[in-house]
């Protein structure tokens, strides 16, 4: 008799379990526990739809890595490059360069004994090449300028003077010579590329002048040498710099598109941070560096441009991206605002 009721006893505290647990799947069940699963349809649909939304959002995650990569490696490369100008006394007067009454370069070793003799001295460089070896340097062969146009080839801009459009010295108000050198190539100790351009002869500052002679480096960087997009704006860029002492080194980022084809210099700062909050005006040392680089660059020829840097209280200066001219005029000047980031 006690083991009936044992054995009843038991049975029923089973059967009370099997409700209480199967109530926890949203089920109330006697007897036999049932296991809940998903079908093979469901787990397929399921990562089906987990792949549809990681094709949409990786690229654009992807992109802002990549952007906040580029923009970090550019900050730490402008800051080694403008620490190793300023510790050499002057930049100008490498290497030799002879032209014959042509014009018509018969010597030309400027820009490869720039890096080999003044700045592989002040800065860790792994690798040097001269204009017929640029690729061993992993400089790419093909670049894509800023507005995303047809590639511009390297060929096409191997000399100094090929960056610029419009460089024409025949015109009597030109006071120096053509400088024409060709191009060098090195690689840092980080695995940048860089793309050199060298005037020996650069000017000192004076005012209301061309840029040209004031130019006495220009660099374009590659930051990850030729993997790609090779594209400005991304992993390309261009660092210049200006005077052969109190040198200075200017890494403009240009937007892609002019804020005002027509403004006055007091509405051209608004204008800028209308256009994008993280924007300003270029300097003017920032738009020579531009004028140089404008076949990367492609701004608009022709025209006159802002700069925020002041003369006076009335006057501020302007660069023309044409013939290079800086010219400080008053600010009630229309003149064509393109903004840099900051």
């Amino acid at each position: 008799m006690v083991h009936n009721k044992l054995k009843e006893r038991k049975d029923k505290n089973e059967k009370r379990y099997c409700k209480y647990f199967d109530r926890g799947g949203g089920r109330a069940l006697t007897g036999t526990s049932k296991r809940l699963a998903f079908t093979m349809a469901e787990i397929l649909l399921s990562l089906t739809i987990i792949g549809v939304v990681a094709a949409i959002t990786l690229p654009s995650l992807t992109g802002n890595i990549n952007e906040r990569t580029w923009n970090t490696q550019r900050k730490a490369l402008y800051a080694r490059m403008s620490q190793a100008i300023a510790l050499m006394p002057a930049i100008n007067g490498y290497g030799t360069l002879t032209e014959d009454e042509n014009h018509s370069v018969t010597a030309d070793t400027a820009a490869e004994t720039f890096v080999t003799e003044g700045l592989s001295k002040v800065l860790k460089i792994n690798n040097i090449c001269d204009s017929d070896h640029l690729a061993d340097c992993g400089i790419p062969s093909t670049i894509t300028p800023l507005d995303g146009s047809s590639a511009v080839k390297l060929s096409d801009i191997s000399t100094f003077l090929d960056l610029c459009y419009a460089m024409d010295f025949s015109d009597p108000h030109w006071s120096y010579s053509q400088i024409n050198t060709k191009t060098a190539a090195f690689e840092t100790v980080n695995g940048e590329s860089i793309l050199t351009y060298y005037n020996p002869y650069c000017a000192g500052i004076q005012t209301e002048v061309y840029a040209q002679p004031l130019i006495c480096a220009n660099f374009v960087y590659d930051l990850n040498g030729n993997k790609g997009p090779n594209t400005v704006g991304k992993d390309i860029g261009v660092m210049t710099a200006l005077y052969p002492s109190d040198t200075v080194l200017v890494a403009p980022q240009p937007l892609q598109r002019n804020a005002s084809s027509s403004s006055k210099w007091e509405d051209a700062s608004k204008l800028c941070t209308t256009q994008d909050a993280e924007s300003r005006l270029p300097n003017i040392d920032e738009l020579s560096a531009m004028f140089a680089n404008n076949k990367l660059f492609k701004i608009q020829t022709g025209v006159a441009y802002w700069s925020g840097t002041v003369d006076s209280s009335v006057k501020a200066w302007h660069h023309g991206l044409g013939s290079g001219e800086r010219r400080s005029v008053l600010k009630t000047t229309s003149d064509v605002v393109r903004c840099v980031k900051r």
